[in-house]
């Protein structure tokens, strides 16, 4: 089975409100960057990558969590980020009832991509 398989089970077995914004998330993520990648990580998790990981979702029982792994490194004029105690990482919860506004994530996205590209520039 692909990751995006995996990733399509994964969702489809969300019957509450969690699989529909698990799958409004994943589109913004792959609208972001024709080359973002999907993976299957950490014992189970939707994970995107593009020059390096961007972000892995989870649902949680009580919200869907999206965990930036290079977060604090990035501007977030939407106030985006909810879940900011790493130095690193910076995650978005979104709980039920919450409204993702999915043109500001895609904005998010995109900044961590050109940060993973500035990464990857600076290593060679």
């Amino acid at each position: 089975m692909t990751p995006s398989e995996q990733i399509d089970d994964y969702i489809a077995a969300l019957t509450d409100w969690r699989g529909p914004i698990l799958a409004k998330v994943r589109k913004a993520f792959l609208a972001a960057d024709p080359a973002m990648v999907e993976q299957w990580k950490y014992m189970g998790s939707p994970v995107w990558e593009r020059s390096g990981v961007i972000a892995v979702g989870n649902a949680h029982k009580d919200k869907v969590k999206l965990t930036f792994s290079h977060g604090a490194a990035l501007d977030d004029p939407d106030k985006l980020f909810n879940n900011c105690n790493g130095k690193v990482w910076k995650a978005i919860d979104i709980h039920e009832g919450d409204d993702v506004d999915a043109a500001a994530l895609q904005a998010l996205i995109g900044r961590a991509i050109a940060f993973n590209l500035t990464k990857v520039k600076a290593k060679k």
